[in-house]
């Protein structure tokens, strides 16, 4: 179910530091499990052979909807944006924002 909400559980999105140095972003609702899968590179695709990845940024969302939705917004954006993300840094993401 799209929407899906889940009692006590939420959705997340995540952004991870790759071998190489490049970021991926993703979501779900088992975080500890998909970082997991990411390291162990049994989670196919992008991450599976750029490991070790390293986890610089998680937020959580009430609906899998919203988490996606934030996923593809962050995939849209520039390396330093989501770097300032990471960091915390809301004045550079705003000023990036505006570029």
């Amino acid at each position: 179910m799209s929407g899906e909400r889940r009692l006590g559980l939420s959705f997340q999105v995540y952004m991870l530091e790759c071998a190489d140095g490049s970021i991926y972003t993703g979501h779900t609702d088992e975080l500890d499990a998909r970082l997991a899968a990411h390291q162990l590179g049994t989670f196919r695709g992008y991450t599976s052979i750029r490991r070790p990845v390293r986890l610089i940024f998680q937020a959580r969302f009430a609906t899998r909807d919203e988490a996606f939705a934030a996923e593809r917004r962050i995939k849209g954006w520039s390396r330093r944006k989501k770097l300032a993300l990471a960091r915390g840094d809301w004045k550079e993401v705003e000023r990036l924002a505006r570029m």
